[in-house]
């Protein structure tokens, strides 16, 4: 049968407005609302954009901050739930200086007082947190209005340009991160950046994650696994002292399958005191590759479980130690005292001044890259048998480093 000229067009539209009748919804999975979010933010259109798989996980974002607003996974029940945390608006955003869900640069995580030297010039740059510059500035990315392009419903792809000076930044940044909703529920993003001077550049995500589902839960009962053998130590100010510790014996030690609740309090240990339960930077075992994963945590409430796979040297873990109770999140629940996680895939705190770690040094002409994966699942099985299969992937990971 052949179709007429005019079938084939409302065919071709037919086939667009289903294609994408996940990102027009005036209501997401999650129960936001589009109109919610949709506003001018320094003259440019804030909107709501929705990534959808096979199997009903749904992934919002929006323009400010290139921000994850909601994740939708199912618990071992099948029933969905959003597990990270945020606002039912954009006012919540705008109104409260947090960093939920964001895409973060120029520089994820601290720098000393906010000076480093590049290429034999001192730089300075904006200070916003006990004198030193914490992701990126008092307007870092995170407070910054993205260009996002709807490539088809499992894709999105955000982009900025961040000029030459901005938070005394040197050189003029271009970035973009691909976001890709997988069939296997991982989101998976991969960051590019180029620059026309030389410059240092440290791209993350800081979304929020409580695999309960329901954020009057704290975090500290999930189960977390860790493939590192060191971590970077923090003095009073959460700047790194430029020694790589180990972490066995230590509360830091996250190579086998162990509650977060363990030790998170144990304040006769240094670290644990100076960053008021875990806020620190581990150092990732190499020969990971993509195929073990850097981090895993299970919540054994819902069965959900997270795998964070990255090529990045550095994951930063932090607990939500500052949460205070005086946010508001999505659906009127009040953010308690560690009620999120962040795993931020990354190259160490404050390496521009750390000349022996890898390097954050961007030049003309290179490309910066990075890729994370967070990719969800369900646990049914028993623990201990988990535990240890846990265990066997983290110890080979370390033997592959030492090989």
């Amino acid at each position: 049968m052949r179709l007429s000229s005019f079938n084939v067009v409302a065919l071709t539209a037919l086939v667009f407005s289903v294609f994408f009748s996940a990102c027009t919804s005036s209501v997401t999975k999650s129960g936001l609302k589009r109109s919610d979010f949709q506003v001018t933010i320094d003259g440019k259109k804030n909107d709501l954009y929705v990534m959808t798989n096979k199997n009903g996980m749904e992934v919002c974002m929006m323009n400010y901050g290139a921000r994850i607003v909601s994740i939708m996974v199912p618990d071992k029940n099948g029933v969905f739930a959003d597990v990270v945390l945020g606002f039912d608006s954009i006012g919540g955003y705008q109104n409260n200086k947090t960093d939920f869900g964001a895409f973060i640069g120029r520089y994820g995580n601290r720098i000393c007082k906010g000076k480093f030297t590049l290429e034999g010039l001192a730089c300075q740059v904006d200070t916003n947190n006990n004198g030193n510059s914490l992701h990126g500035g008092s307007k870092g990315f995170q407070y910054r209005m993205f260009d996002i392009k709807q490539i088809n419903k499992q894709t999105l792809e955000v982009s900025y340009v961040s000029q030459d000076g901005e938070m005394g930044f040197p050189g003029t940044l271009t970035c973009k991160a691909t976001y890709t909703l997988k069939d296997d529920n991982a989101i998976d993003i991969s960051y590019e950046a180029t620059t026309n001077k030389t410059t240092i550049v440290n791209l993350t995500n800081h979304s929020y994650f409580n695999l309960t589902g329901n954020p009057k839960n704290t975090v500290t009962g999930h189960m977390m696994c860790i493939a590192a053998d060191g971590f970077t130590p923090i003095d009073t100010k959460f700047i790194t002292t430029g020694e790589i510790a180990p972490v066995k014996d230590t509360p830091m030690d996250f190579l086998k399958l162990t509650s977060i609740s363990a030790r998170i309090n144990d304040s006769s240990f240094v670290q644990v005191k100076n960053g008021n339960g875990y806020d620190h930077n581990w150092v990732l075992n190499e020969g990971r590759g993509d195929s073990i994963p850097a981090c895993f945590v299970l919540d054994t409430l819902s069965g959900r479980t997270l795998e964070v796979y990255t090529e990045e040297p550095g994951i930063q873990v932090y607990t939500g130690n500052f949460l205070d109770g005086s946010l508001k999140g999505k659906k009127g629940i009040v953010y308690q005292k560690r009620t999120g996680l962040c795993l931020e895939t990354q190259h160490y705190p404050d390496s521009p001044n750390k000349p022996e770690w890898p390097s954050v040094v961007l030049h003309k002409g290179e490309t910066y890259y990075s890729h994370c994966i967070y990719k969800f699942g369900v646990f049914k099985g028993d623990y201990k048998s988990l535990m240890e299969s846990c265990s066997k992937c983290i110890v080979a990971a370390a033997s592959a480093e030492k090989k």
